[in-house]
């Protein structure tokens, strides 16, 4: 009885002083997310209603899980941008063991035969999303996986691209992470939306970067919005925020740091 009486109570404060913890958390990402709204451009445009409590409950239950974050919106929408930025203010240094990013571009196949019966560069078919759901799942398990490099300029995909190692964090962005092959792996879901004038401006300068120019851009950007309209546009709906594309990359490490550092006051 008194064993009992034992692990009962500290089950009991336990879980208390968990929701406690919880509880501060919650406040605070809430009083962070009313700062940012004040802003001309917040960064936070739409949070599902129990996105913060899920994001406190896995840091103060899930602590020895990792953390998957899926980051998905259009072709030059800023999905880079906002996953690059939020690194640089949360990792000062290049410790291993914190983070590690899965990039999906790195995973189109090699486009020969795919492109053909495809008809577009951005369509699904053309990304090889088993493979990267595989490494992703490998990395949540604890695993080391080698994901493959795709060149934008020659088309070619090299499997013995980068090593990449578990980490507390795994980040992964692209056109499709919310896609139905992969999304459910996800912890959190994250949709970057900026207008498409904006994509447009964004995509043609980057165009010329990998060598499109004239008549072939205009159709590859043809597909692009066309292919955006099908299979991304409507992954918003599942997404647990929506993420500001027009937000200065200052301003990402800006709200980054302040998340951290409240983070860390309330969780010492």
């Amino acid at each position: 009885m008194v064993e009992t009486f034992e692990l009962t109570n500290y089950n009991f404060y336990s879980s208390r002083l968990d929701m406690e913890l919880i509880t501060n958390i919650v406040d605070t990402l809430k009083e962070i997310l009313e700062e940012d709204k004040k802003q001309e451009q917040p960064l936070f445009l739409k949070v599902a209603d129990d996105f913060i409590m899920n994001i406190a409950r896995k840091v103060v239950q899930e602590k020895k899980k990792t953390f998957l974050i899926g980051i998905t919106g259009e072709s030059a929408s800023g999905k880079t941008v906002f996953v690059d930025n939020t690194i640089e203010a949360v990792v000062r240094d290049k410790k291993e063991g914190i983070y590690t990013v899965i990039r999906q571009d790195d995973y189109y196949k090699d486009t020969s035969k795919e492109l053909l019966e495809a008809g577009s560069y951005d369509a699904p078919d053309v990304i090889d999303l088993q493979l990267m759901r595989k490494h992703l799942l490998g990395l949540k398990q604890g695993e080391t996986v080698v994901s493959p490099k795709y060149d934008f300029v020659t088309c070619v995909s090299d499997p013995d691209g980068e090593v990449k190692t578990p980490a507390k964090v795994v980040l992964t962005e692209g056109l499709y992470v919310l896609n139905e092959e992969v999304r459910d792996i996800m912890d959190v879901k994250v949709y970057v939306f900026t207008p498409i004038d904006v994509i447009k401006e964004r995509w043609y300068k980057r165009a010329v970067s990998r060598g499109k120019t004239g008549e072939a851009a205009d159709l590859q950007f043809k597909n692009v919005n066309e292919t955006a309209q099908q299979y991304i546009r409507p992954t918003y709906q599942i997404a647990d925020c929506i993420i500001n594309g027009m937000v200065d990359k200052d301003y990402i490490k800006v709200i980054t740091e302040k998340i951290m550092a409240r983070l860390a006051e309330v969780c010492c």
